[in-house]
């Protein structure tokens, strides 16, 4: 039953994606298939329902409740608050649960250098974005900012994973991570700066990976931990 919700996850994504090339007018039908289908392939191929699996079975729901408020922000600005707070519950669960996808004992860990290394540089990047955008923020600057802090600490916590799970786990959720940051840095980037060509498509491409990948790797952890 999970590989039907995996392909039907695929289907919807890829419906979505023609339908924001094209600007065909049925986004309230496609897009909120798209982490309808990934819940449900969740919970269908895992069947370790720990503390962790329920963490990433709500983050799921948060993002497809951010999902559903951001296509009405066009209607009132409330509706975009509301799916960035809908995200960033999503992201702070997330984070949450990477520090509970992790094996007791590290094989071969990061060393601290190159865990503050890393980290610096998913810092920076999230600093570099906020001071780009800051003039255009307005009474936007602090909920922005906050935001931005919740993701990068997500992508921390998915990198510090490193050595505490299998290796594909680990690439899964760490790329899922990157994903979600450039996702959530072209919607800012074409929100607040300046629209540019298919930014839709682009947007929910990087959003569709950064959530499989995600996805995928937690099950593989599960898996095999």
């Amino acid at each position: 039953m999970h590989k039907l919700f995996k392909y039907l996850f695929f289907s919807a994504t890829a419906v979505e994606l023609t339908r924001n090339i094209f600007d065909w007018d049925f986004e309230h039908y496609s897009k909120p298939l798209i982490v309808l289908f990934l819940f449900l392939y969740f919970i269908t191929a895992n069947s370790k329902k720990d503390t962790a699996f329920w963490l990433v079975a709500i983050s799921l729901v948060f993002s497809w409740l951010g999902d559903s408020f951001l296509m009405y922000q066009e209607l009132d600005a409330t509706y975009f608050i509301l799916g960035l707070v809908s995200f960033l519950i999503a992201h702070v669960l997330y984070a949450i649960s990477y520090f509970k996808l992790r094996w007791a004992e590290a094989e071969n860990p990061l060393l601290p250098t190159q865990k503050l290394r890393h980290s610096i540089t998913l810092v920076l990047a999230g600093v570099a974005l906020v001071a780009i955008l800051s003039p255009n923020l307005g009474d936007m600057r602090l909920p922005v900012t906050v935001y931005a802090a919740v993701l990068v600490f997500m992508a921390i916590s998915a990198l510090l994973r490193y050595g505490y799970t299998p290796i594909k786990s680990f690439g899964l959720v760490f790329g899922g991570a990157i994903f979600f940051m450039i996702s959530d840095s072209l919607l800012a980037i074409n929100k607040f700066m300046e629209s540019f060509a298919y930014s839709g498509f682009w947007v929910m491409l990087t959003y569709s990976i950064a959530q499989y990948l995600i996805i995928e790797g937690v099950i593989r952890h599960q898996r095999q931990g």
